[in-house]
């Protein structure tokens, strides 16, 4: 019958529970009673009575599990599922529409998950939204240096147990945090604020007034790649480029009238793509992950003096892996190269003195 020395398993099939049966019969025949029977044959005595009854009907074979709920869903139903996803699959594109458009066109009333059941039950597949048209990157500018002070990213980030939101600058190849400015708004204001604050901590208002000549100021405030390009093509070439999201205060007329008057040229990403400004979104994550006690402070000047400590550890401190595992204010100032040419001269000294450790004395080096 194909089992094994120990109790019956819970399910058996119809020939095994009958050659079970026959052989209780058999040792009843013997003498042996039915209970006895059974537990020598690993069974309950309870369950062999219930098989000898199904025997005497013919339905000794398990019967099909769910058996036939009374609110099943009915043939004229199912087609009428089908029909709908022919007439409206292709407007819907979704189980879940077609379900409501059902009942809105009082054909058949039945659930979402319904639709989806009978759906794959025949292979039918809703047609997806198509895809969209990728928006190209917007590529850097030509007269563009990649070196500290060239190129700044900057946002805003919320604070909510202090209701103040903070716009941060960042120096993207020295990932620099420049400057912080905690405030109620996100306006323009709070963008020529923090851009007045870095430029003046760089040292850099007044070469932003020498460059910001008639014409390159009129290339920049008209906002046009070609305009700017004819002005550098003259040697009109702005002070640095400021990197950021599509947000109103940075896209705004007066944002760029002030970009404009410091010689600052504008570069922003792509709509729904923060990774088109990763540094200072990176920078953002950075700050209140490694000091998550900044949004759990409630009150805004705490919050801002905590901010001006933090970004002062993040510079001088905090080593970035970003940059080789030197501070900001190191590879800002330019000694990162230095720093990070005298760790590899550091592990090449230091492997050479292992191996003379090693050596036996005497033997050639």
């Amino acid at each position: 019958m194909g089992l094994t020395a120990g109790p019956v398993p819970p399910r058996v099939d119809a020939s095994v529970k009958a050659g079970l049966c026959d052989l209780v019969e058999e040792a009843v025949d013997a003498g042996w009673s039915t209970g006895r029977a059974a537990v020598f044959l690993g069974l309950d005595a309870d369950r062999v009575t219930r098989w000898q009854g199904r025997r005497a009907v013919d339905r000794l074979a398990d019967a099909t599990p769910g058996g036939h709920p009374v609110h099943g869903l009915l043939a004229w139903e199912r087609a009428a599922v089908l029909a709908l996803f022919g007439s409206w699959g292709e407007v819907d594109r979704s189980h879940r529409k077609l379900a409501h458009r059902g009942s809105r066109l009082d054909v058949v009333h039945v659930s979402e998950s319904t639709v989806r059941r009978v759906l794959m039950a025949e292979g039918l597949v809703l047609p997806g939204h198509p895809p969209r048209e990728p928006t190209p990157r917007s590529p850097w500018p030509p007269w563009l240096e990649w070196k500290p002070n060239r190129i700044w990213a900057y946002d805003f980030t919320h604070f909510s147990r202090a209701r103040r939101a903070a716009i941060a600058i960042l120096d993207m190849v020295s990932r620099k945090w420049l400057t912080t400015l905690v405030s109620a708004e996100e306006s323009s204001v709070q963008v020529e604020v923090a851009f007045l604050a870095a430029l003046d901590a760089e040292d850099l208002l007044a070469l932003a007034d020498a460059r910001a000549s008639a014409a390159l100021r009129c290339a920049l405030a008209a906002g046009n790649r070609d305009t700017v390009r004819a002005a550098v093509d003259d040697g009109q070439v702005p002070l640095l480029l400021a990197v950021s999201d599509n947000g109103p205060q940075m896209r705004s007329h007066t944002t760029r009238e002030f970009m404009a008057a410091v010689a600052i040229a504008q570069h922003f990403g792509r709509p729904h793509t923060p990774t088109d400004q990763a540094w200072i979104e990176t920078l953002f994550g950075h700050i209140k992950g490694e000091w998550p006690h900044l949004e759990k402070i409630t009150d805004p000047a705490e919050l801002a003096a905590e901010l001006d400590r933090v970004r002062t550890e993040y510079n001088t401190v905090r080593l970035h892996a970003g940059i080789g595992y030197v501070t900001p204010d190191d590879e800002h100032d330019g000694r990162g190269d230095g720093i990070r040419q005298a760790r590899r001269s550091g592990l090449a000294a230091a492997r050479l003195a292992r191996i003379a450790a090693h050596q036996p004395p005497g033997e050639a080096r």
